[in-house]
């Protein structure tokens, strides 16, 4: 099979397990393929765990899991030089934390204090940690999904805008409808009742070398310059809103950063690889510029009381710029 047919079973692997939840899964393996993190918000239960084991299991990959509280160290998540005496000899030895796997679930962020936080956002950004004065490199294949609940705020440390622009998507999950929730219930029976049963051996899981070669062929997705102009005046709009409406003027304070044009622009082509297209078309665009961009915007006093959403800017940015 082709990196994108592999691609594409490992997706309707995922699928299986996680019913009604289409997005979630889609959107996990867009970060997969453009080499970037996710941030999650969603209610308890509505399977962002499940669905991040669900792509470790499937994919050839280490897997660890961060559970943040606020008495969580640094340490605790990259590591820490330990003392170790052998043969009349005392070294210090560097054991590595949960950190250092290829999916990290790093659960309820924004539980962990601002120092926590940063050790795990330096980790995203640069790809490595140092700990006593020494660098260590993360894995080639890596990805972070965390995860935030957006109801019983007491206790939390909500991460700043500049860290939150780390993350190449923030994807929101809601609940599934009553045909999907009649099938989570049909689907966990089933799975309780087959491990009581005769076990049958997984089918091989898919290998990391698909997603470095997937990887390769979405560098070669075509992108014309009319996209290219599309993407930098949707950045645009929302930096200088009063171009554009009287509405966007009222609703943005601060606008996305450069940072939010190259994850639009890595989205999009791999959003067109995975429809089976060698170029990006507007669509494309639109179909991730919500969970690119809505993260990156500071919304105004004004917008916050009329209870305007960072999706209902969006919406209105989308319809203000026209494609030249």
């Amino acid at each position: 099979m082709g990196a994108r047919e592999q691609i594409l079973e490992l997706q309707e692997r995922m699928g299986r397990s996680i019913i009604g939840q289409e997005h979630i899964v889609e959107r996990l393996i867009l970060g997969l393929l453009c080499n970037g993190n996710l941030l999650v918000e969603g209610l308890p239960g509505l399977a962002k765990t499940r669905a991040v084991k669900s792509l470790a299991k499937n994919l050839e990959s280490d897997f660890s899991r961060i559970q943040f509280t606020p008495d969580l160290l640094p340490s605790d998540v990259t590591g820490t030089e330990v003392l170790h005496a052998s043969g009349g000899e005392q070294t210090f030895r560097f054991e590595q934390g949960p950190i250092f796997a290829n999916i990290v679930l790093g659960d309820e962020i924004n539980r962990a204090p601002a120092k926590v936080q940063s050790a795990l956002l330096e980790a995203m950004e640069e790809r490595q940690v140092t700990v006593a004065g020494t660098t260590h490199k993360l894995p080639p294949l890596f990805m972070v999904m965390a995860t935030q609940n957006p109801v019983e705020q007491e206790g939390t440390y909500p991460l700043p805008e500049a860290q939150m622009d780390r993350f190449l998507m923030h994807v929101y999950i809601d609940y599934t409808d009553e045909a999907s929730e009649v099938e989570i219930i049909q689907l966990v029976r089933d799975e309780s009742k087959q491990s009581h049963g005769p076990q049958t051996a997984p089918p091989a899981p898919i290998p990391q070398q698909a997603v470095f070669d997937a990887r390769a062929e979405i560098d070669q997705i075509h992108i014309a310059e009319t996209i290219d102009k599309y993407i930098v005046d949707l950045l645009f709009a929302t930096r200088y809103p009063e171009r554009y409406s009287e509405e966007l003027r009222k609703w943005i304070q601060v606008g996305a950063s450069p940072r939010g044009g190259i994850g639009l622009d890595k989205a999009s082509r791999a959003f067109a690889w995975l429809g089976s297209r060698d170029h990006v078309t507007p669509d494309d665009v639109r179909a991730v510029v919500h969970d690119c961009l809505r993260h990156r915007l500071m919304l105004s006093f004004e917008a916050n009381a009329d209870g305007v959403s960072a999706d209902q800017v969006l919406d209105e940015v989308i319809q203000q710029v026209a494609v030249a």
